[in-house]
């Protein structure tokens, strides 16, 4: 490929942070005309790299060339007019606007009479034309997290991005979205580059899913404490070479399930820890999300639910958690865990249900799950604060909250320098540790985990499942929500199917397999 011109070429690049090196003397080429994936675990510098080609960040030192020529990216206008987009990991959209206002926002033209309905059309166009579609019309905080990450791409093919960068694009997306994803992109880089001299557009990659960067990208560029470890050609790269490369160890693929601990005997795990029954509820639009759900989730076991995108599992959590009301049916809790009475939680506060024990790993880490300007050991105690000896009556009891939160990041193995580093520094895996660190501290055994391990590198993600898994050898009881069905079938004792609303069925995850669950996501009935 040595003839093919570069889209990208980042020489000695580095950037520095208070007490850490992010990038240290980074080089990169991207081809045009290639899918390059970006690999490394969770704060290798993967993002701050492109954050620096996005004109987030400046560099402090290095160059970065653009179709040959030097470029000076002070900002993401700049970025732009240069012909570089990125999609973020956490989404950069205005939630009280629809999509169409999101994806013209910014822009210079039209300057003073807007045809959004010319501009709706022009993003449908564009959606069909890549397999990306969503209402224009639609608000933001109406879509789910998958639409909305079709919104930044689009935001970025409206704008004409010759370079497209797509942070761990498919950590939102089903299995069968990533590949149609993986299409899209294929068909984008046979398109030829706006700018430049000649070529065609280029693809930036940053995944932690091997799978996907071996199915998808040309080549792959590994990254380990902020340096490039290796850059290789995808095709007859293994998945544990990648692996070794990123964590600098062999990684196991899969977790074998812990031995129960003593005490949890077969009458304890007959216990139920909460339930569902004939659950109905709606969604943001008003609209019918979970219609008639039935489920319980007994001791000593995670029962996962799997399901496309928008098919009532963010509005299952919800109902159980008390962030969202159900308009009929009944949501039982355990309160106190093992030994309690089992109480109608049914539309309860979601302090009453922390009272009652049961916790929750959101979905949206930031938006939800952590105060991204607060400390870390701040996050930690939300659950805790009001308890002695965090708090002396009205007051906080600032050493006994650092000692707390000091103890937790230990066990659970957050990468932080102190406990006041604000939690928005951290990496995805740090941010998912912290929330399980809090969650599982403040449960009686009950526990609620949407999408625990999306967007985390093999590391991390195997960090998170041995945590549920000690949990359940503990008794726990776990609700999984989880669109990557392998971690469904590696950890989960029983499997449910939810679409549209309804539970197509319940599986022995030792009886499962792929293909039987993609017919009940599609609708399918199944025999269980």
């Amino acid at each position: 490929m040595t003839s093919i011109p570069l889209a990208v070429e980042m020489r000695g690049v580095t950037k520095v942070f208070p007490g850490v090196v992010a990038n240290d003397s980074v080089d990169l080429n991207i081809h045009a005309g290639e899918i390059h994936a970006l690999l490394g675990e969770n704060g290798a510098g993967k993002s701050t790299l492109m954050n620096i080609l996005a004109g987030l960040y400046q560099p402090d030192g290095g160059e970065v060339w653009l179709h040959g020529e030097p470029a000076v990216i002070r900002s993401p206008s700049d970025a732009i007019r240069l012909g570089v987009g990125m999609v973020h990991q956490h989404f950069k959209l205005v939630q009280p606007q629809t999509v169409a206002e999101n994806v013209i926002l910014g822009l210079k033209e039209p300057a003073f009479r807007l045809d959004m309905k010319r501009t709706a059309r022009e993003i449908s166009a564009l959606g069909e034309q890549y397999k990306l579609t969503v209402d224009p019309n639609a608000y933001i905080w109406q879509l789910s997290v998958g639409e909305q990450q079709r919104v930044e791409i689009l935001k970025m093919l409206y704008r004409n991005a010759d370079i497209l960068i797509l942070d761990e694009p498919t950590a939102v997306l089903t299995p069968q979205e990533s590949e149609e994803l993986g299409l899209t992109l294929r068909r984008m880089i046979e398109e030829p580059a706006i700018r430049g001299r000649g070529g065609n557009k280029a693809v930036i990659f940053i995944s932690h899913k091997l799978d996907e960067v071996t199915r998808f990208a040309d080549r792959v560029t590994v990254l380990r404490g902020g340096k490039v470890e290796a850059t290789l050609d995808t095709p007859g790269v293994s998945k544990a070479e990648l692996a070794s490369l990123m964590v600098g160890r062999s990684v196991i693929f899969q977790i074998e399930k812990p031995p129960y601990v003593e005490g949890v005997t077969e009458e304890t795990r007959q216990e139920v820890l909460f339930a569902v029954h004939d659950l109905h509820a709606l969604n943001d639009k008003g609209l019918p999300a979970l219609d008639g759900v039935t489920l319980d989730i007994h001791a000593g076991e995670i029962l996962g639910i799997a399901g496309v995108a928008g098919n009532g599992q963010r509005e299952l959590a919800e109902t159980i958690t008390g962030l969202r009301n159900v308009t009929s049916g009944q949501v039982l809790v355990r309160s106190g865990g093992h030994g309690g009475k089992l109480v109608d939680a049914t539309n309860h506060s979601p302090h009453q249900i922390i009272e009652d024990g049961l916790s929750h790993v959101p979905g949206d880490r930031l938006g939800i799950g952590l105060v991204g300007n607060l400390a870390i050991s701040d996050n930690i105690i939300l659950k805790e604060y009001r308890q002695a000896p965090l708090s002396r009556g009205p007051f906080l009891n600032r050493t006994s909250i650092g000692l707390f939160a000091e103890r937790l990041v230990k066990a659970f193995h957050v990468a932080t320098p102190n406990v006041e580093r604000p939690v928005r520094l951290l990496s995805g895996g740090n941010l998912q540790k912290v929330i399980l660190a809090r969650e599982i501290t403040a449960s009686s055994g009950l526990l609620v985990a949407v999408h625990p391990t999306r967007g985390l590198d093999v590391g991390a993600t195997e960090s998170v499942q041995r945590s549920l898994l000690d949990e359940r050898a503990k008794g726990a009881g776990i609700l999984l929500v989880s669109e990557d069905l392998d971690e469904l079938l590696s950890i989960c004792d029983r499997i449910a199917v939810m679409f549209e609303g309804k539970v197509m069925g319940i599986l022995p995850a030792e009886n499962a397999n792929r293909n039987e669950l993609g017919l009940m996501m599609a609708g399918e009935n199944v025999d269980e």
